[in-house]
């Protein structure tokens, strides 16, 4: 219902659960409340990432994700069922006033700075350096055969290249790099579907519910892992407690580094992308290489070639993306600051040359999770300011070295499972 003149709502009716329900959600923005129950079906990042926050100041979530605002709020005019009574504070759920005003600030100042403004030539660069990449493999294979140390040089180029056109559709997914997002959705679908075969819907319901709230149990798919891991210290005392045994979870550090690869991550892309088979590009990825195998006559070899280099490219995209999340706090919805809520889940790598082209700039996960939005290449120059912030209010600001940070995803798997172990047997 649309008004003229919008009614005062009392922030306690949002908490209502029947404002929070599928079916019936109301958010707010910036004070005003709005009804979305029917337009999360047509919202492009999913139902889901709306309906985590039913029933709560979505602000800090909204600008977060939406580059250009002016767009958005055309569709959010319609919505628009009241505002928050003036005595209503603009932060709900206990939330700290001053972090929230602060983060807000230090967002302005960014943006004064240019650090939300692409540098389009990195991401030619990037593009061109996947594709070239590419190309050397297929060279590799046409000119001088399947020989094993040929093999051997094609899988590695295909991994590389394959891990790095990952971080380049992470990159237009999250409306980082064109003015218009009309072109970065363009964009991430010939990158995610041709270069990578998977699905850019699939990514997007997913990928934006994990930066809505991340590592909170039931609202980040990404640690939603029963069938295979228990992660944190909260979840497997549960789980323990009601005596689920998908897996032997006191062992998963062990079986973490084979398990999690193939059948979880590659598998997966394929399975989402063959649904979107018809409106995506995923037909063209699959094209090279069957186009390949007939004119090359290698089939037998160049699809083990193939399938070594997809299970190198899931180690390598596992341990990158998981050395941020895995080893910090994972826990039920506590209802944080924007800044609070992130920096619990996420932690940063130490900067080098290696580290960012390697990780895709991940190394550099608190500013990318708190400016989704911001190019990459931009995330080292924001990170000072943001350290800032955080001493400023207690917040802590974690930085390991690489290798530390894959130790420390085994170090927690084996203590979440030890925690499963004791509650299964004696809780």
């Amino acid at each position: 219902m649309n008004t003229s003149l919008p009614r005062s709502i009392c922030s306690g009716c949002l908490h209502d659960l029947k404002h929070s329900r599928r079916g019936d959600q109301w958010v707010v923005v910036e004070r005003k409340v709005y009804n979305v129950s029917e337009w999360v079906k047509r919202h492009p990042g999913g139902r889901r990432v709306i309906g985590h926050y039913a029933g709560e100041d979505a602000t800090e979530a909204f600008t977060a994700f939406h580059p250009d605002q002016r767009l958005v709020r055309k569709f959010l005019k319609p919505l628009l069922v009241g505002e928050l009574a003036p005595s209503e504070s603009s932060e709900d759920h206990k939330k700290n006033a001053a972090i929230v005003e602060d983060f807000r600030a230090l967002k302005e100042q960014l943006e004064a700075k240019g650090l939300f403004r692409t540098n389009p030539l990195f991401f030619v660069l990037h593009l061109g350096h996947v594709l070239l990449l590419e190309a050397l493999s297929l060279a590799l294979l046409w000119n001088w055969g399947s020989g094993w140390i040929n093999t051997i040089l094609c899988i590695l180029l295909l991994a590389t290249a394959q891990s790095q056109a990952g971080w380049l559709q992470h990159d237009f997914g999250h409306l980082s790099v064109f003015k218009s997002s009309r072109w970065d959705h363009l964009v991430h679908k010939f990158v995610i579907g041709h270069l990578k075969g998977a699905s850019a819907n699939w990514w997007n319901h997913r990928h934006f519910q994990h930066h809505a709230k991340p590592n909170v149990i039931s609202k980040d798919p990404d640690v939603n892992m029963l069938k295979l891991l228990v992660l944190g210290n909260v979840e497997p005392v549960e789980y323990g407690i009601k005596k689920l045994k998908h897996m032997p979870y006191n062992h998963q550090h062990k079986y973490f580094f084979l398990s999690m690869l193939f059948i979880t991550i590659t598998l997966l892309i394929h399975t989402n992308a063959l649904v979107h088979f018809f409106n995506e590009l995923y037909f063209s990825f699959e094209i090279k290489p069957s186009s390949l195998f007939l004119s090359l006559s290698l089939s037998l070899s160049l699809s083990l070639s193939l399938s070594l280099s997809l299970s190198l490219k899931s180690h390598w995209f596992v341990w990158v993306t998981q050395m941020n999340h895995i080893p910090m706090e994972i826990d039920h919805e506590q209802h944080d600051e924007w800044l609070t809520m992130q920096l619990k889940a996420t932690c940063n790598v130490e900067q080098s040359f290696f580290n960012d082209w390697f990780s895709g700039h991940l190394n550099f996960q608190i500013e990318h999770h708190l400016f989704p939005t911001m190019p990459r290449h931009n995330y080292v120059h924001a990170a000072p300011m943001v350290r800032e912030l955080c001493e400023k209010h207690g917040v802590q600001y974690q930085v390991k070295g690489l290798w530390e940070a894959w130790c420390d995803i085994v170090r927690s798997l084996r203590t979440s499972g030890k925690l499963w172990l004791d509650a299964y047997l004696h809780k």
